[in-house]
């Protein structure tokens, strides 16, 4: 425990201290950025029969140029009728079925009606099948239309909804419990005394969590005492999956997370990853909680946060991939060489370059205000010239 951790091995292990939660069943309507714990496999044929694009008539291809007898219609909701033979057309609206019989549409503004007679007016269909979606065309049943893992976007649910499913799985949502600790804090809008800090770390980790399928208790806040600390977080333990501490994670004599957590009957798994910012990192478990120690610098927390703890929570609400995905773009200015740590640098990507930003503090908390992006510099990175490609984390 004394070294430090590579992020990425650091990251497996977190996850690997306990697995998804349990599934549960909810509506569509419940689905948004949940996870969904089983394939969603097509019960259907969508669409179930050739449906028209367009207002127009069904028609035989080969009975073109026509004149044609209009021989009834065909609407969306409903079977038509008849079939339509030699000769023979079938007044028909968008998305309605196709009549056996016909294999094209004629569109409306190509043709004119004078009672049953329909007579060619402009083009017409240039292809036999024009202006018809197959059936099946969008998906056929068996399709795997959505695997297992995959966040719920608005679309993802259309297409779940489609499926013939009548509900989704999709894992619980892990129960987050944030606590602050220092006696320097004092909540947002409040008066300060000498020494004293609003606290900026408990709003922006609600914040990020907002667009996780968590569900977040109010942050708690603990002073630097670590009695009182082991008997916080021994409650929390009973009726949270996870419990993130901010701040008291180093190595000074008011860091009481480490401590706090043992005496509480919980277990240390690391502490201290080679990163740059967010180095004190603490991971463990109480029962079945895990607990996830945040370095208390705003930048820190923020960066950490982002690497650990909201993979964290994707991972126990049943993500396939909960790692914050890796993208590359072209360096805007040079780049110094990297250290014996992995910079994650706040940074801003505009017109597809990255530019670090002014001030890289792990107290600082400006430079979040405008990032959106972690530039990353490995460690013993060469220096590299403007223009050359760097990794980064697109962030919020």
């Amino acid at each position: 425990m004394s070294g430090l951790l590579p992020v990425e091995e650091a990251q497996a292990r977190l996850l690997a201290l306990r697995g998804p939660l349990p599934p549960e069943k909810i509506s569509f309507s419940e689905g948004f950025r949940r996870y969904i714990l089983h394939d969603i496999l097509a019960q259907r044929d969508q669409p179930a029969a050739p449906l028209s694009a367009m207002d127009g008539y069904a028609i035989r291809f080969d009975d073109l140029p026509g004149p044609w007898t209009i021989v009834g219609e065909s609407a969306a909701g409903a079977a038509p009728g008849r079939t339509v033979n030699a000769g023979e057309a079938m007044r028909i609206f968008t998305g309605a079925i196709v009549p056996d019989g016909a294999d094209t549409i004629i569109v409306q503004e190509d043709v004119a009606a004078d009672g049953s007679t329909l007579t060619l007016t402009g083009d017409g269909p240039a292809t036999r099948g024009s202006h018809i979606r197959p059936r099946a065309s969008d998906f056929a049943a068996g399709d795997c239309l959505l695997p297992a893992g995959t966040r719920l976007t608005p679309g993802a649910i259309a297409a779940a909804a489609m499926s013939g499913a009548a509900q989704l799985v999709v894992g619980r949502r892990p129960r987050v419990a944030i606590v602050t600790t220092g006696d320097e804090l004092v909540q947002a809008g409040r008066a300060l005394t000498a020494g004293q800090i609003p606290d900026s770390n408990s709003p922006m980790l609600s914040a990020l969590l907002a667009g996780e399928p968590a569900a977040v208790s109010l942050p708690h806040h603990v002073r630097d005492d670590r009695a009182i600390l082991a008997k916080v977080l021994k409650d929390l333990a009973r009726r949270h999956d996870v419990i993130v501490t901010v701040g008291g994670a180093s190595v000074g004599d008011h860091d009481h997370v480490r401590g706090a957590l043992q005496d509480a009957g919980g277990q240390i798994d690391f502490w201290k990853i080679a990163m740059r910012p967010g180095k004190p990192l603490i991971a463990g478990t109480i029962g079945d909680a895990v607990l996830l120690g945040l370095p208390g610098n705003p930048s820190s927390a923020f960066v950490t946060a982002t690497l650990f703890l909201l993979p964290l929570v994707r991972h126990l609400a049943g993500a396939r991939d909960p790692l914050p995905a890796i993208h590359q773009a072209l360096l805007a200015t040079a780049l110094d060489g990297g250290g014996g740590r992995r910079d994650y640098l706040r940074a801003r990507l505009e017109n597809g370059r990255l530019t670090p930003l002014t001030g890289q503090d792990s107290g600082m908390t400006l430079p979040l205000a405008t990032a959106n992006a972690l530039l990353i510099r490995d460690i013993a990175a060469p220096p590299r010239k403007a223009g050359a490609l760097a990794d980064y984390i697109v962030i919020a």
